[in-house]
């Protein structure tokens, strides 16, 4: 069964940080694009960041760049989120995704939901004093 497991979601002050992971089960992340979303209480999910399956591919919503760094390492079949100088507005349930890309764009990687095909469960972060 393929899976997708997130972790690392926690309670934080403002101005820390976290890292969370995606873990893959069941099948190798190695041809899939990653992406990260995150959903807020009475608010739609947004993206957050996504990275292409050789890395070479990265991109961040304008409120997380310079924060927050997505990385991958395919030897663990798992991707990361290191996220610095988080914010209240960071607060949210956070959501890995995964999609194998078209042969004819093999570095893609999308920062909107519509086409990813596998999804976590989520992980809450919750940035408060």
């Amino acid at each position: 069964q393929l899976q997708l497991v997130e972790s690392g979601g926690h309670l934080v002050q403002p101005g820390g940080s976290l890292r969370l992971s995606c873990a893959a089960s069941g099948f190798s992340l190695d041809n899939y694009a990653i992406g990260w979303f995150r959903q807020a209480p009475g608010r739609t999910r947004e993206q957050v960041s996504c990275i292409s399956r050789s890395a070479g591919t990265r991109k961040y919503a304008a409120a997380v760049s310079g924060r927050f760094t997505i990385s991958r390492y395919n030897a663990n079949n798992t991707v990361y989120l290191q996220m610095e100088n988080l914010k209240p507005a960071d607060t949210a349930v956070y959501y890995c995704a995964a999609i194998i890309p078209p042969p004819t764009v093999p570095n893609m990687c999308a920062l909107v939901p519509g086409p990813y095909e596998y999804w976590g469960q989520g992980t809450q972060v919750t940035v408060s004093s």
